[in-house]
């Protein structure tokens, strides 16, 4: 069984979208140095990240815009190759992020999610 880890919201105007959800949702919002731009990672009241807001350029150049829930799972290469046996697509390569690898893919529906192996 997965778990929801994490959500991330890829789009044209990041900033701007990340001061819409801080008014909205009373999210604090922490930059990330992407080097010519920042992303953000958005904080509940409590400190507890919400998710992320991300541009869509350099390594998020091909994400689909949307949010995009990312799920746990146990073997992220056996869960790649279950995804496309089963008419899925990857979108992008494997990703590292520390120890952890992940992955987003979209379903034979056309929905994207990304697929997160935990190692550390």
């Amino acid at each position: 069984m997965s778990d929801s880890l994490w959500c991330d919201l890829t789009i044209e105007k990041a900033d701007t979208l990340a001061d819409y959800y801080v008014e909205v949702m009373g999210w604090k919002k922490e930059a990330i140095d992407m080097g010519d731009y920042n992303d953000y990672v958005m904080m509940k009241a409590d400190g507890t990240p919400a998710g992320g807001i991300c541009h869509k350029k350099g390594c998020n150049e091909n994400m689909p815009n949307g949010w995009i829930p990312y799920f746990t799972v146990s073997h992220l290469d056996t869960a790649l190759q279950k995804s496309q046996s089963l008419g899925g697509t990857l979108v992008g390569k494997i990703r590292q992020f520390g120890e952890d690898r992940f992955c987003i893919v979209t379903d034979p529906a056309g929905i994207s999610c990304g697929l997160f192996e935990k190692n550390s």
